[in-house]
């Protein structure tokens, strides 16, 4: 489990610069879940998600990683190994000549056999379906396609905890919709925690539960169907709602049983072929 205790994170601290980028906040992700973290640019939520891993520490209150504190020197080996990190720009992280390569580098920095290390490749690349690009260049993939490459090189250092900041908002909506399938896999499948940092609202609906970073603070900490659903807690959050969202409410406002659930495209079409949208002969 994480749990964060009134934890807040001071940027040059002291200076004229001084920033306070989170602010005195609580929270626990159980093992398992599928956690999204949203908030517009400047919100805290990048700060706070580092702070899962000891990429930053806390300048007040604390961290805790299945009970190891991140502001212990002792324990950041074992916390990083136990809690992954994806960021925005795969080509930041990539740094072997072949995929292969860069899946054996975490795993045989911290001397993983060489027969294991095959083995977590081999796994790590079924997982994400990209296992015919085991030896790839990884200049010559997609964007896509290196963000892949990027989770399944955490993958192999078997982390219980992946955490996952901005990874879609350099993609186009096929690349953008394949890492969240990737990662929906991970969770239900594999078992891993996702935590997954983002701004775009339609990536949110399939999370377990959203947190809410506004002005440093976290101001909402709950389901997502909650969420979408209350025009006046998205209004005080500064949120907009999805598109699929404002059709669902002017269906149901022409007499149709769209279900509350439908704020995504994939789920909107079922919800339309159910109700038998797909017959041209019904006009709206």
């Amino acid at each position: 489990m994480i749990s964060v205790n009134k934890v807040s994170h001071i940027y040059n601290k002291g200076s004229e610069e001084e920033l306070k980028a989170v602010d005195k906040v609580s929270l626990q992700i159980e093992q398992g879940e599928f956690i999204v973290i949203l908030g517009h640019n400047g919100s805290g939520k990048s700060t706070l998600a580092k702070m899962f891993n000891a990429l930053i520490l806390p300048s007040e209150g604390s961290v805790l990683i299945d009970g190891m504190n991140t502001s212990d020197e002792n324990a950041v080996y074992s916390i990083r190994n136990l809690v992954g990190m994806v960021f925005q720009n795969p080509d930041s992280q990539l740094v072997a000549t072949t995929v292969e390569d860069e899946l054996a580098f975490g795993p045989e920095n911290i001397g993983v056999p060489r027969d294991e290390i095959i083995e977590r490749i081999n796994h790590a690349l079924k997982v994400t379906s990209m296992e015919r690009f085991r030896t790839f260049a990884p200049h010559r993939l997609s964007g896509g396609q290196k963000q892949k490459i990027a989770i399944a090189s955490v993958l192999a250092m078997r982390p219980k905890y992946l955490i996952l900041d901005e990874p879609t908002s350099m993609l186009d909506p096929k690349g953008q919709k394949d890492i969240i399938e990737t990662l929906k896999e991970l969770n239900k499948k594999e078992g891993i925690s996702v935590i997954l940092v983002t701004q775009h609202m339609h990536e949110a609906f399939y999370a377990d539960r959203i947190l809410v970073m506004k002005s440093s603070a976290l101001s909402y900490n709950g389901s997502p169907y909650d969420l979408f659903s209350n025009d006046t807690t998205l209004k005080q959050l500064n949120l907009s709602v999805p598109i699929m969202g404002l059709l669902a409410k002017k269906l149901r406002s022409k007499g149709l049983k769209i279900s509350s659930k439908a704020f995504v495209s994939d789920v909107m079409a079922e919800e339309l072929i159910r109700i038998g949208m797909v017959n041209k002969n019904h006009r709206l």
